[in-house]
């Protein structure tokens, strides 16, 4: 199956020896929105699955020839991503336990109830589909380098590589903060499958994407006639992280009184489904990401103090783009090997050098964009400066913004000579490089030699050390 169909799947295969069983399940279930397919025996269900998969297998256990429990241990070789939930006779403990120790997710006793039928049948989908996405994200971070989709080799990057490698193995809890477009999701996807859980579902959530009740029952789940709609019991996403992580995303955008409850999770380690009367006790790890700022959120009252204590136990700060402007053609290449496909596309170095300049007030994600809007634009397999088409808030990062023609008229009312234009300029960009003159140089279109001529002279003349401010 593709990604698309597994995501959408809601395909059973019904199997049991008894025909009656076979046109219940398939009417109550095709009711219930399932495509439905039925096969008489364990035979007829391996032969059908070989020419073509399914979301989840529901089987009965005792059947003539191979029996449920057969099936099951040949699923295990032949899908062994799809789920089995079994039916098996009312009151028969026996045979459930032996079903989920073979690695049946689910059963269901027959005569069976329609909601109970349902509601397992749902669960096991969603469990499919979770696993299904955590092998595909799993698979895009091995293609990618050790950290995933992580870009850039900026000492502010390397940094948080060291911290990742420093925190991957241990379930403490992170809150990763920086402008909207760093790439919060990125970081909190690579921690999670370089480290330990990477093995263990990666759930995340929106808090800015829903209202207040609804984030709740997503979380922590649902009983039965807890509101109005709730018409079966619902697991939350707390639960369906068991083991693995809980990416809460934009946190400062929770409501204050659900904030209370997630810290009485974080404090307890249990969580009770909305409506419920007992408690289920989960282990996940937390990282939670903000654009934010959290401290002005807390002494405004929005946010509560102690919920950011405990969230904050790893803080990552993530730098913007404009800060870290040796990172963008490594990142420019990357969106445009995502883009471009097989086919060999590549940028001139007028049009990285612009692409350097740019300020980037929507970081990766514009940059994204602006490579694949140059895609679209560029005539031949080179992507040319002029290809290159900045937002209209950016300017195009040379001469013909509104930004340069103010500069210019501060020079002026300042009456700055060239010289001191000059060096100011060149001390910003050594500054916004951290001193890595290689970087500086592309920035301000220069050679690297003339860095070096400047720093020779201004030693000799006494107005500077001649000392290397950083790494070539």
């Amino acid at each position: 199956m593709t990604e698309n169909e597994t995501k959408t799947d809601r395909s059973v295969l019904v199997v049991d020896d008894d025909p009656a069983i076979l046109v219940m399940a398939e009417d109550l279930l095709t009711v219930a929105g399932f495509e439905v397919r039925t096969a008489g025996s364990a035979e007829a269900a391996l032969v059908t699955l070989g020419e073509r998969d399914c979301a989840v297998v529901l089987s009965d256990i005792q059947m003539p020839g191979k029996s449920g429990l057969e099936l099951l241990a040949e699923l295990r070789q032949l899908r062994p991503e799809t789920p089995v939930v079994m039916m098996t006779a009312f009151g028969s403990v026996r045979s459930a336990v032996a079903a989920m120790r073979a690695g049946a997710l689910d059963y269901v006793s027959k005569p069976f109830d329609a909601e109970q039928l349902q509601l397992a049948l749902e669960q096991a989908i969603e469990r499919r589909e979770l696993e299904d996405e955590n092998r595909r994200l799993r698979r895009a971070v091995e293609r990618q380098s050790a950290f995933g989709e992580l870009v850039g080799k900026s000492p502010a990057m390397n940094e948080i590589y060291a911290l990742i490698r420093k925190i991957s193995g241990n379930r403490s809890h992170v809150l990763i903060t920086g402008e909207s477009g760093t790439g919060k999701d990125v970081v909190a996807r690579t921690i999670h499958f370089s480290g330990a859980r990477k093995d263990r579902p990666f759930v995340p959530i929106n808090c800015t994407a829903m209202p207040e009740g609804l984030l709740e029952s997503e979380l922590f789940g649902h009983v039965r006639g807890a509101f109005t709609g709730a018409h079966t019991t619902k697991r939350g996403l707390f639960e369906a992280a068991h083991g693995g992580t809980l990416f809460l995303d934009e946190i400062g955008d929770m409501p204050p009184a659900l904030q209370g409850k997630l810290l009485r999770v974080l404090q307890d380690r249990e969580i009770r489904p909305v409506g419920g009367t007992t408690s289920v006790e989960v282990d996940v790890r937390i990282i939670a990401s903000t654009n934010q700022d959290l401290a002005g959120e807390i002494e405004a009252g929005r946010f509560r103090q102690d919920l950011f204590y405990r969230l904050n136990v790893i803080p990552i700060a993530i730098p913007p783009l404009r800060e870290r402007a040796e990172d963008v053609p490594a990142l420019a290449e990357a969106f445009l090997r995502r883009h471009a496909g097989d086919d060999r596309r590549r940028f001139t170095e007028q049009a990285l050098r612009k692409l350097m300049r740019a300020s980037w007030p929507g970081n990766a994600r514009e940059l994204e964009n602006c490579v694949e809007r140059a895609l679209v634009m560029a005539d031949s397999s080179e992507i040319r400066a002029g290809d290159i088409l900045l937002s209209p808030d950016e300017g195009d990062g040379q001469r013909n913004g509104s930004l340069h023609d103010l500069l210019v008229r501060t020079a002026l009312e300042q009456r700055l000579t060239l010289r001191e234009l000059s060096e100011s300029y060149i001390e910003a960009a050594l500054e916004a490089t951290r001193g890595r003159k290689s970087a500086a140089a592309r920035l301000l279109d220069v050679n690297r030699r003339t860095l070096y001529r400047r720093e020779e002279r201004r030693s000799s003349d006494g107005t500077g050390a001649a000392e290397d401010r950083g790494p070539a």
